[in-house]
């Protein structure tokens, strides 16, 4: 038998690497925070029944991406493709829409499912992080919940980006240009793919996202939702754009734009990256506003928007745009036993350390002092506390700052207090 790896399009985030990880949600825990938008965690399983009426059954992520199961019951069970569905399924469920104050802003950070084919920034387990304001009609949440996806990758030290805009209009919009793409489409239909083909009928819109047949002729002449928004639609879509320009927030209108899930209407828009050698595929974060989703749950009308992004490709961003996160690992303070009754001592020293929020650490495999000094530098100690029969003797610890080499003597029962005396003249 040969070696166990991570199954395809899964990967493990290594220590050095998770660090980077923190960060990123630290960001995005503190910015949810003042924006007011509240941790909701859902569970990684849900019905089948609630993406594909969730996310829609002509959707290439109903069709073809899910990871779906019997469990021992004989239900139908799929692993999360997005997390829009289960937030507004948790909304519904918990009657969330009863609360005195709406809309209701809501946040996750975890792992979904897609079985797609690997590449940079895109795996079969990746990690989203989205927001969901849900109970508003209102265009300054929607101009709120774009300067936050805006503000998560600024504050994580990105520049090259760039906001498309675009709106899907209401239902009547809709139905108006879903009908002038069936009449554009239809007597060409079969020079087009199979999907194609079986999107013309529900869900027309779809064909203007499909990636075998976007050369096609058809596609650069086909209507513009534009064309069809009605006065309401287009009073809504300005609205949007005017608070964006009140917040500074540029961006750019695309009528081309068509996010790939059912339940997206009027506002849609996408944060793509500019930077130089990210590849093809330059989407970040892509959101919209979904007015009906509430009610195809079963809930009462609660019109909503929101965004995800891929925690993996705004890491990918990071590293083209060469900015560097995740480096402060350090070390406060190594402790080094000489022999095995300093190496009592040396325990609980660490650990009155650690109890006065001191990092602290030691050896664990009896190496000699040179090599225990050793593992001090490449841990990046700030002090090294060296304790031996001597030490033992006279109640007193070495104390090296490493920086400067300087030593000095400190009982045991000071240690903490001294090292957090100089942390703080050296912060």
């Amino acid at each position: 038998m040969g070696n166990i790896q991570a199954p395809r399009g899964t990967y493990d985030v290594l220590p050095q690497e998770s660090a980077k990880w923190q960060e990123i949600e630290r960001t995005i825990n503190e910015l949810c925070n003042l924006y007011q938008y509240k941790e909701i965690r859902t569970p990684v399983f849900e019905h089948t029944e609630l993406f594909q009426r969730g996310v829609g059954d002509t959707t290439d992520i109903v069709q073809k991406e899910m990871y779906t199961f019997q469990d021992r019951g004989d239900r139908s069970l799929t692993l999360r493709p997005e997390g829009t569905a289960s937030v507004v399924r948790s909304y519904v469920e918990h009657k969330l829409f009863g609360q005195p104050d709406q809309p209701v802003k809501l946040y996750y950070t975890g792992p979904m499912f897609r079985y797609e084919r690997p590449q940079a920034g895109r795996m079969r387990q990746f990690v989203q992080f989205g927001v969901e304001a849900i109970g508003s009609k209102d265009p300054a949440i929607d101009a709120e919940v774009i300067a936050l996806a805006m503000d998560v990758y600024k504050s994580s030290g990105l520049k090259s980006l760039r906001l498309v805009l675009n709106s899907l209009g209401d239902t009547e919009s809709r139905l108006a240009h879903k009908q002038a793409l069936i009449e554009h489409f239809a007597p060409s239909i079969d020079e087009f793919c199979g999907d194609c083909q079986n999107r013309l009928e529900k869900n027309p819109l779809r064909i203007l996202d499909c990636k075998v047949d976007r050369e096609h002729p058809l596609m650069a002449t086909a209507p513009s939702l534009a064309d069809y928004l009605n006065e309401e639609s287009a009073a809504y879509f300005t609205q949007v754009k005017d608070y964006l320009d009140e917040l500074g927030i540029s961006y750019v209108v695309d009528p081309n734009l068509v996010r790939g899930l059912d339940y997206y209407n009027h506002t849609a828009f996408e944060i793509m990256s500019e930077a130089e050698g990210f590849g093809a595929i330059t989407t970040l974060a892509g959101g919209g506003r979904y007015n009906g989703l509430v009610e195809d749950l079963g809930g009462p009308e609660s019109p909503g928007i929101g965004f995800a992004m891929s925690i993996e490709r705004l890491l990918l961003a990071l590293e083209m745009e060469k900015v560097e996160i995740g480096q402060d690992q350090s070390l406060d303070a190594y402790v080094i036993a000489m022999d095995a009754a300093s190496k009592k001592k040396a325990v609980s020293i660490v650990r009155d350390l650690r109890a006065n929020g001191i990092s602290a650490d030691m050896d664990f495999t009896d190496r000699k002092m040179k090599a225990q000094m050793k593992s001090a530098d490449r841990k990046k100690a700030r002090f090294v506390i060296v304790i031996g029969e001597s030490e033992l003797e006279s109640g007193k610890a070495a104390v090296k700052e490493m920086a400067t080499r300087d030593q000095q003597e400190v009982p045991f029962g000071e240690l903490a207090e001294s090292i957090q005396k100089k942390k703080s003249l050296e912060e």
